[in-house]
């Protein structure tokens, strides 16, 4: 029996062109969820995984598979449509699991012959033995998987051509903010995969970068903490050689002995949803673990470098009490901090979140024309009816936002700094490089999408008009499209 795993692309920021965009190297993450189904698979499966990030194949050139899996994010889901349709047409069954799949069911249900929801390791053995006996039914129902039960990833199955290696150490998230679907796929429990297996798992791993897929690494208590502690010696004992980033939340700045640790570890870069600039955003969508007044930003973030570990700070942009000139202030903010990075992101209502339920019911979701919208929910473009934004103001806040920090001095500045500070000099000019080239793409795609309504976003640029032209008719609102 043949088995296809495919991870789809998102045709709109294509990552398969690395000839042409050197950078597109560093943003290419392996599809851990496909690596560890196949380790999940029996022996009398032929697997092949094909991430279209590196490049799509002429699928119909291929092997004939008996069965598709799919699995997809909600910026994916169009291509993960397109791809499923094209094995069914050849008669191949095709199951589609993850996220989206999860949050749309019956959407999903229409395009493919059947669906996994929730984490798919417990129903896995039984999808695979309904469709051997040609019995695949419409739906299966994941739970939360058993830590211990989770077999180490089939790494040895992708290609080369990855900056870094992946790995899973934790699931589940406890802090349910608003715009994260987290909470409502993984749970709020914080479950713990046995450190001897993630030990084990980094081992096999080729390459000597790693990132570390955990939602929060570190958790929010005390016993996640320590956890975290025993992980990092365990790592320090194995003597793995690698280096790894992962993400985790600002409290990890106030154990010296936990960032002490992470750093003998390999820890060499640590992701922060910081979220907003004003306490009135981090009160609107839940980020209640940044409220603390008595925190000094700066003070944390200079804790954490001073364990040689880089700090990428992310941003939301546009919620409902932003207002226009949010963009320099996120710039000056994350500058004020002194994050090594800023990753600015649109306000999306994404499927599962609390955000989309009341978007939905206060029809403020502009991009709505789906399956085919769903390639703009990347959080790289605005999709939603900002409150106080056109869609042409919103982008210019970005652009904003983008040229202050990712100006030519500053990324001279922060490099520098990681020089003298021996802070990761390589990975901090390798990411600052690479958002810098980002922005200037994003820039270059907006302008594209105005210019080529028809070919490119004529339909959601259309409503989006109208729809903004209403708000922006309202008292102090800005001028619409």
């Amino acid at each position: 029996m043949r088995l296809h795993l495919i991870n789809p692309c998102n045709p709109l920021v294509s990552l398969a062109n690395q000839k042409a965009n050197r950078w597109n190297h560093y943003r290419v993450w392996k599809p851990l969820g496909l690596l560890v189904l196949a380790g999940l698979t029996p022996a009398d499966w032929q697997i092949t995984i094909t991430d279209e990030n590196l490049g799509v194949p002429d699928y119909e050139a291929m092997p004939r598979p008996d069965l598709v899996g799919i699995t997809a994010f909600t910026s994916q889901a169009s291509r993960a449509y397109d791809v499923a349709a094209a094995f069914r047409r050849r008669g191949v069954p095709v199951v589609m699991g993850g996220i989206h799949a999860t949050m749309r069911r019956e959407e999903a249900s229409a395009y493919v012959d059947s669906i996994v929801t929730g984490e798919a390791e417990g129903v896995w053995a039984q999808v695979l033995a309904d469709a051997g006996r040609g019995k695949l039914q419409p739906a299966y129902a994941g739970d939360y998987a058993d830590m211990a039960q989770v077999p180490p990833a089939r790494h040895d199955l992708l290609p080369e051509g990855y900056a870094f290696g992946s790995v899973q150490t934790t699931r589940g998230c406890p802090l349910n903010c608003e715009f994260c679907s987290v909470s409502a796929f993984n749970g709020r429990g914080y479950r713990e995969r046995p450190i001897g297996h993630v030990i084990e798992e980094m081992r096999s791993i080729k390459e000597s970068w790693v990132l570390v897929v955990d939602d929060n690494l570190i958790g929010t208590s005390k016993k996640h903490i320590d956890r975290a502690k025993d992980l990092f010696r365990a790592m320090i004992g194995a003597d793995l050689r690698k280096k790894w980033i992962c993400q985790a939340t600002i409290n990890m700045a106030d154990d010296d002995e936990l960032l002490a640790l992470a750093s003998r570890a390999g820890c060499r870069g640590v992701f922060v949803g910081f979220e907003s600039a004003t306490a009135e955003g981090l009160a609107e969508v839940g980020k209640k673990l940044n409220l603390n007044r008595k925190r000094d930003m700066r003070s944390s973030v200079q804790q954490i470098q001073r364990h040689k570990i880089l700090v990428v700070g992310s941003f939301i942009m546009g919620l409902d009490s932003d207002r226009v000139g949010i963009g320099t202030q996120i710039a000056e903010t994350a500058s004020a901090y002194g994050v090594d990075i800023l990753n600015a992101l649109y306000l999306t209502p994404l499927p599962g979140t609390r955000l989309w339920d009341r978007m939905a019911a206060e029809d403020r979701i502009a991009a709505a024309d789906f399956p085919r919208d769903w390639q703009y929910y990347t959080l790289g473009f605005p999709t939603a009816r900002y409150k106080h934004f056109s869609w042409a103001q919103i982008l210019d806040e970005m652009h904003a936002c983008e040229r202050n920090f990712y100006s030519g001095w500053r990324v001279l500045r922060r490099v520098g700094k990681s020089l003298l500070n021996r802070t990761g000099f390589i990975l901090s000019l390798v990411t600052n490089l690479s958002y810098r080239n980002n922005a200037r793409l994003s820039r270059g795609m907006a302008s594209q999408m105005g210019l080529l309504q028809d070919e490119v976003a004529g339909r959601w640029a259309t409503a989006a008009r109208e729809a903004l032209a209403g708000w922006s008719a309202q008292p102090g609102r800005g001028t619409a499209l």
